[in-house]
């Protein structure tokens, strides 16, 4: 491609067509229309992710909309696809695994295909290391470093002369 095409295609706001899964729409691959993705380094506690509903299922979209704006600290809104919801909280409160175990629970049908259960399993991953570190304890450096400093000149080295320091020192 040239990149006198490239610039008017990207003028033109026209996106190239892209080959892989059969039936998969360009909006459906991306994360709500580029609102919300789940591969954007999000380091604080509150976190922004995209639920995707199965598209054969769209009312119950509007019920878990409102099911789950009833939770404190907890925001939810419409995504640019119909079957998507933006979700916002905070992850000292919600994890992203629970909301989704817990709208299966209620017999609510979230997108089961293989892209999905990659992006789930990799946030439940990340989530769940974020908050084991957060409510680890906390390991003190400068002690620790003291610790191992102290217990090796204690140790026996190589270079070890049995010599009693009198002798050792000149006179």
């Amino acid at each position: 491609m040239s990149p006198e095409k490239a610039r008017e295609l990207r003028d033109a706001g026209k996106q190239r067509p892209r080959g892989g899964a059969a039936g998969m729409s360009e909006e459906s691959r991306s994360d709500a229309g580029g609102q919300c993705s789940a591969f954007v380094p999000q380091p604080g506690i509150h976190k922004h992710r995209a639920l995707r509903f199965d598209a054969h299922f769209l009312p119950e979209v509007d019920k878990a909309q409102s099911l789950l704006a009833g939770l404190p600290d907890f925001t939810v809104s419409r995504g640019a696809a119909p079957h998507v919801l933006l979700l916002g909280y905070a992850l000292s409160d919600y994890t992203f695994d629970g909301i989704a175990r817990a709208l299966r629970k209620q017999g609510f049908h979230l997108d089961n295909g293989w892209y999905a259960r990659a992006t789930h399993a990799l946030i439940a991953f990340v989530e769940e290391t974020q908050l084991r570190n957060l409510y680890g304890p906390q390991r003190l450096i400068k002690k620790s470093q003291d610790i191992y400093s102290k217990a090796w000149d204690h140790h026996l080295h190589g270079d070890h002369d049995d010599t009693p320091a009198e002798l050792r020192e000149d006179k």
